[in-house]
C-alpha cells in the first residue's frame, strides 16, 4: 500500500511537466496518458512516455462500441485516435495493456473540463474507468451509486461535520430532542446544499470554513456552560440551533461537491444521492455512538456523562485551533 501510494504521488508530481517529455517509467513503473475529446463522439488516446511498450491492438483497449480511425484530423504523435457509436459515458472502460504499478490518465473533455486519475495495474493491464475522470454520467443507477458513496465519505471524513455532530449528541437530553434536533440539521443543510448547487447562494469556501470551526466553539461552549447549571436558548430549543447552523455545515458540503463536480446531465439526481449518502453516513455515525454507550453502559457510562465538560472544552479548544488555521485564508493569506 505504501509504495503504491508514493508511486502516485511521483506520477502526479511529474503531471506538470510537457507531455513530450517522459519520466523514468523503469524506476516508477507509472505511466501517463492522456485522452482528449476532439470531437462529436471522437478521441485521441496519447501515450506520453516512450519507454512503454506500443499498443499494438488498439481494440482491445477501446469499449465494444468503438473503433481506431486513421484521419481523424489531428496530428497523433504516439498513441491513436478512435471514434464511438455514442459518447463516453461513465460506464465505460479502457483497458491498457501493460505490466505496470499504475498509469496516471489525464482526460481532457470537450466541455474544457479535465480529470486526473491514477489507476492501479492488475494483472498485465491498467483498467481506466471513465466515471473515475468525470465523464458523462452513464446509467442512472451508477450517477446514483457513486454520488451515494461519494457524499457517505465525505461526512465521515469529514472530522469538523463529525464533531459538531457530537457536539449535539453531547447536547441535547433525551432521545426525542435529539431526533428533532439532527434532523433539523439534516434539512438545514440540505437547503443549502441544493440552492448553492443551483446557484442561488455564493459560495466562498474560506469564510464558510472558518465559520464552521467557530459553530463548534460555540457549541462546544454551550455543552460547558450547561453542566454548570446555566440554561440558554440552545438548551430549551437545540433543534433551533442546529438549523441555524446546519444552513452553515450545508454550504461546507456545497463546497466538497463543487471540488467532485456533478454530471452536467444528471445534476438532480447527483445532488439527491449525494445528500442521501451525507445523511447515511450521519446516522451510521450517531448509530454507532449510540451502541457503543450501551455497550460500554452502567458504570462507564456514567463516567463519559459526567466528563461532559471535559469534553466540550476538548471539542472548543480542537475547533479553536482549526479556526486561527482556516482564518488567514479569508484575507487572502
Amino acid at each position: 500500500m505504501r509504495r503504491a501510494v508514493f508511486i502516485a504521488v511521483l506520477a502526479c508530481l511529474a503531471l506538470p511537466a510537457q507531455p513530450a517529455v517522459a519520466h523514468d517509467v523503469d524506476v516508477t513503473s507509472v505511466a501517463r496518458v492522456f485522452l482528449d475529446e476532439i470531437g462529436a463522439r471522437r478521441y485521441v488516446l496519447s501515450v506520453v512516455d516512450t519507454q512503454v511498450p506500443p499498443i499494438a491492438d488498439p481494440s482491445a483497449v477501446l469499449p465494444p462500441d468503438c473503433t481506431p480511425i486513421e484521419d481523424a484530423g489531428v496530428r497523433v504523435v504516439s498513441g491513436f485516435a478512435f471514434e464511438c457509436e455514442s459518447p463516453l459515458d461513465a460506464d465505460d472502460m479502457l483497458m491498457l495493456p501493460w505490466s505496470l504499478a499504475g498509469v496516471v490518465v489525464v482526460a481532457r473533455w470537450g466541455d474544457g473540463s479535465e480529470a486526473s486519475v491514477y489507476f492501479r495495474g492488475s494483472q498485465g493491464t491498467v483498467p481506466v474507468s471513465l466515471g473515475d475522470l468525470r465523464a458523462a454520467p452513464g446509467s442512472r443507477a451508477r450517477v446514483a451509486g457513486t454520488y451515494l458513496r461519494l457524499g457517505a465519505e465525505h461526512i465521515l471524513l469529514g472530522v469538523d461535520h463529525l464533531l459538531f455532530v457530537l457536539g449535539l449528541l453531547l447536547l441535547v437530553r433525551g432521545f426525542a430532542a435529539l431526533v428533532m434536533t439532527v434532523t433539523a440539521f439534516t434539512v438545514a443543510h440540505s437547503i443549502t446544499l441544493g440552492a448553492s448547487v443551483f446557484g442561488l447562494i455564493p459560495l466562498d469556501r474560506a469564510p464558510i470554513e472558518a465559520a464552521i470551526a467557530l459553530s463548534i466553539v460555540l457549541l462546544a461552549r454551550e455543552i460547558v456552560v450547561a453542566e454548570r447549571g446555566v440554561v440558554h436558548l440552545t438548551h430549551r430549543m437545540p433543534w433551533m440551533v442546529a438549523f441555524v447552523f446546519g444552513l452553515l455545515h450545508g454550504l461546507g458540503f456545497a463546497g466538497a461537491l463543487g471540488e467532485i463536480g456533478l454530471p452536467e446531465r444528471a445534476i438532480p439526481l447527483a445532488l439527491l444521492f449525494f445528500n442521501l449518502g451525507v445523511e447515511a453516513g450521519q446516522l451510521a455515525f450517531v448509530f454507532a455512538l449510540l451502541v457503543l454507550y450501551r455497550l460500554v453502559g452502567g458504570g462507564v457510562g456514567e463516567r463519559l456523562l459526567r466528563a461532559k465538560p471535559a469534553m466540550g472544552y476538548a471539542l472548543g479548544g480542537l475547533a479553536t485551533l482549526w479556526f486561527f488555521e482556516r482564518l488567514p485564508a479569508v484575507w487572502g493569506g
